[in-house]
């Protein structure tokens, strides 16, 4: 039996958790130094990178001291509350990674929240000592008030804390004595953390995730939390349901370095991934063939935003995609739901589209974007917060809003949460920057983001997290500025455009194709107007004096993918394609579209 630790990282974006993984690899010499691993560990997926978040949980595995470590990493948004909940089903503890300059965060709060509940102890590393004006003794005392807050046991309060810096690899039990390793780290983990229970009977292993190999197919991963499991051997599958299945093991692997390792056994305590089973979900349980025993389910947070997704109609369908059918874009979401947990899908009265159920607007947006980069095509329309009866009473989905300003934009931000419906609840100096604390309803996040940037000249450091249901808080302003529509496909033209400027700012460029019914920009006044940018300037022989003067045009406005789904209204879709995204009304065409809202006038 080879003694085993599982750990979980939790740490704040960019607060050195890859940088620290990376160095526990070179120090029990499964890279050479001169390898530079830093970028391919932990955050290996294009996305990942590009926003410096973790949104799949992934594996490492260590020998140190003759113990083998496995280190699970752990997503930081609370919109990735689904991910979070398996990742530490299986760990025995937990690395609470913290900034010396920054402190514990918003996000790290959320999931050390979930591990706190769990009864996981921890231990703390306070990194990037070596920062210009950082305060490590400070950060210490914040880590242990945020424990108090959130109702650590005694056990829980008396954690260990080492203080180090990841990028120049080194940690201390004293921040004021550099080491020249991270073992001091490694050595607190043996000693602090308890050995992997080893639990002797009939074998129980919960899946916590799936993995894919285009040869095998599905590969189940997760714990054994009792008893061995052995190739070849008969075993029942007890799903959440409760119905049972039989099936045998074909292939078992242990994680080993970043890649797994083929074994014949694996015993209790460690991580292993098996072959074997055709049909399974994450939650379900691998146990005794002939008296078969069923954990409880894994829990996971409730989705609080749906979307309608549909297939693309627009007049550009097709051009840029792979796949563009419904059937493509339902076998896609329907694969995606068994594997991403707080995703749920629900059929619609259309057979072309879809209603997809989410944590928010980052993990539905996350998975758009996955979309198109695999070459689809969709649609989707405004995201719309979940709405509760409780006892003849409305509810809505609340959250926890944090935001750090500078003090001279504190009274501008307080202004424009408060239009959002958000109550203040708490309120305090950080150095030269104000800590904003609010309680908002989830509807209220739509479209506060750009607002705030644009308040704050880009300054304020945005956080938010899922509280509980409270009563709906009644209508919250949307978008006050009505959009520029075009009348004609086509391209649009400089001349055009540089005479409409006075009408609104333009999402497009001279040169871009267009096509009827696109929003092409935003108009100065609250109602939408119908323009044609694609005129040309009609050309004569005849010259006249100063009516050729050079055109300028402000830039066009850029969205991203997010910021275009916060943008768009009820009576809008925003298009996505592996190229582009573009905004657009539902209905096309402008004479439908009057008719429409005067039914719906008569209507009401």
């Amino acid at each position: 039996m080879t003694s085993i630790r599982n750990i979980a990282i939790i740490a704040h974006v960019d607060h050195g958790k890859t940088t620290m993984v990376d160095k526990i690899l070179k120090q029990c010499s499964l890279f050479k130094e001169h390898e530079e691993v830093g970028e391919l560990i932990m955050d290996s997926n294009d996305l990942e990178r590009e926003r410096g978040i973790t949104i799949f949980s992934k594996n490492v595995s260590v020998q140190y001291k003759g113990t083998k470590i496995n280190i699970i990493d752990t997503p930081g948004h609370s919109d990735f509350g689904g991910e979070v909940e398996r990742v530490l089903n299986m760990a025995d503890g937990v690395l609470l990674l913290v900034d010396a300059f920054e402190g514990p965060m918003p996000q790290t709060r959320f999931v050390l929240q979930k591990a706190l509940q769990m009864g996981l102890t921890a231990i703390v590393v306070v990194n990037k000592v070596d920062k210009p004006n950082c305060t490590p003794e400070e950060t210490q005392e914040a880590v242990f008030d945020l424990f108090c807050k959130l109702d650590a046991t005694e056990k829980q309060l008396g954690f260990p804390t080492i203080y180090g810096s990841s990028k120049n690899g080194w940690m201390s039990t004293d921040w004021l004595k550099p080491t020249t390793d991270i073992s001091p780290l490694l050595d607190t983990i043996l000693s602090y953390f308890p050995e992997a229970p080893a639990n002797p009977g009939t074998p129980q292993m919960q899946i916590t995730s799936i993995d894919y190999s285009t040869y095998t197919g599905k590969i189940a991963v997760g714990r054994m939390l009792r008893g061995n499991l052995k190739v070849g051997m008969p075993i029942s599958l007890v799903r959440r349901d409760g119905k049972i299945d039989k099936a045998r093991v074909k292939e078992l692997y242990t994680f080993e370095g970043l890649g797994k390792k083929k074994t014949e056994e694996v015993q209790t305590g460690d991580i292993c991934a098996l072959f074997g089973l055709e049909k399974f979900e994450i939650g379900d349980t691998v146990t005794d063939f002939e008296n078969p025993e069923g954990l409880k389910p894994i829990a996971i947070d409730e989705p609080t935003m749906n979307m309608l997704f549909t297939i693309n109609n627009s007049p550009f369908f097709g051009k840029e995609g792979k796949y563009v059918t419904s059937r493509h874009l339902r076998e896609r979401l329907i694969l995606e739901t068994e594997k991403n947990l707080a995703l749920r899908v629900e059929e619609t009265n259309s057979p072309d589209a879809l209603l997809v159920y989410g944590r928010g607007i980052l993990h539905l947006s996350i998975l758009i974007e996955t979309m198109r980069r695999e070459g689809y095509e969709l649609q989707v329309g405004q995201p719309k917060v979940i709405i509760k009866e409780i006892e003849g009473q409305k509810y809505e989905p609340y959250e926890v809003l944090t935001i750090d300003t500078p003090i001279d934009s504190a009274s501008k931000a307080i202004d424009i949460v408060t239009q959002h419906k958000g109550d203040l609840v708490m309120i305090e100096p950080r150095g030269d920057y104000q800590h904003l604390e609010f309680n908002i309803p989830s509807r209220g996040l739509i479209g506060l983001r750009n607002q705030m940037l644009t308040a704050t000249a880009g300054e304020a450091i945005i956080a938010h997290r899922f509280a509980e249901f409270q009563p709906y808080k009644g209508n919250i302003p949307g978008r006050n500025a009505g959009v520029l529509i075009s009348m004609e496909k086509g391209v649009g033209t400089a001349y055009s455009i540089d005479k409409l400027q006075d009408r609104g700012r333009f999402f497009v460029n001279p040169g871009e194709e267009i096509y009827g019914g696109q929003i092409i920009g935003e108009h100065i006044r609250p109602d939408d107007l119908v323009i044609n940018i694609t005129k040309a300037k009609q050309l004569t022989n005849m010259r006249a004096s100063g009516s050729d003067t050079a055109v300028k045009l402000a830039p066009k406005i850029e969205f991203s993918l997010e910021e275009a789904l916060e943008y768009i209204q009820e009576d809008e879709y925003v298009e996505v394609t592996p190229k582009s995204i573009r905004m657009r009304k539902i209905v096309l065409d402008e004479n439908e579209r009057k008719r429409k809202e005067k039914s719906s006038v008569v209507n009401a």
